[in-house]
């Protein structure tokens, strides 16, 4: 199995005063292969410094990260990324940009070029493959990005923010497209979101973050990604329970803010 798992994750920032910040702090869990699991909490709780540290980016102070029983150190192709701008290559054409991986990799161009036109009509871009990335909405750049993560066989997708500069509507349909994604490819993906909204109908597990220091304040196990393969999302959305867990997450966030900003029962 292609666990990931996170044993005791500390990350101490040392500022240029001689202070220190410590961002996470004996941050634990296993994540089973093929779940997809939403981060949610405050602004400072550590989302993007823990998604870091999965992808290999930062080294964390304390703690080790494993995949499959080999320790995360650094990089590898076998977690992929996907940021909030998409980081696509402007100069390269959308076809260009989904295989750039499989070319760096040396794969032959006969095989690149199907393995990019199947991921292409997969995120809806069929004959888009030859426009320029400028050419495109938001929307659809963010459709190339999740192409070009793919395209590198990742087991561990990552997910900074991907949707937050998208419209409500583009938000909403691509948000479907990343869990027809996780139903067709079996991979494991982790994202991390701002919206309570979207971490509930994303994930099937979801971890509530707190701050000062950044740790898991609460987990869910959420049936909500499972039927939004099945039904329609604004049904979802509207319905009983969907609403009363938001509710409830949203209250609990609402308290960790009012404690940061030192000003419970204060209206902001």
């Amino acid at each position: 199995m292609q666990n990931l798992v996170a044993e005791k994750i500390g990350m101490i920032y040392k500022l240029p005063d001689g202070s220190q910040v410590e961002a996470l702090k004996d941050v634990s869990f296993t994540l089973e292969e093929g779940r997809i699991l939403t981060l949610l909490g405050p602004s400072g709780c550590g989302k993007t410094t823990l998604l870091n540290i999965l992808a290999g980016f930062l080294a964390p102070t304390s703690g080790v990260v494993s995949l499959s029983d080999r320790k995360i150190d650094g990089p590898g192709q076998d977690r992929g990324m996907v940021f909030q701008q998409g980081a696509l290559f402007e100069w390269l054409s959308v076809e260009e940009n989904v295989g750039f991986g499989p070319r760096m990799n040396g794969r032959p161009a006969a095989e690149t070029k199907k393995v990019v036109d199947d991921l292409l009509d997969i995120v809806g871009l069929g004959g888009f493959g030859s426009k320029a990335v400028y050419e495109l909405s938001g929307g659809m750049q963010q459709r190339v990005a999740l192409a070009r993560c793919l395209a590198n066989d990742p087991d561990v997708i990552l997910m900074d923010e991907p949707l937050g500069a998208l419209d409500a509507l583009t938000r909403e349909k691509m948000q479907g497209l990343i869990l027809k994604l996780w139903k067709e490819t079996g991979k494991t993906i982790i994202l991390v979101t701002h919206s309570v909204e979207e971490a509930l109908f994303l994930g099937d597990r979801l971890f509530v973050m707190a701050p000062r220091p950044g740790r898991i304040e609460r987990e869910y196990e959420l049936p909500f990604a499972a039927q939004g393969l099945e039904v329609n999302p604004r049904e979802l959305k509207t319905s009983k329970e969907f609403i009363e867990k938001r509710e409830e997450i949203l209250s609990l966030i609402w308290e960790m803010e009012e404690e940061i900003m030192g000003s419970r029962g204060e209206v902001l």
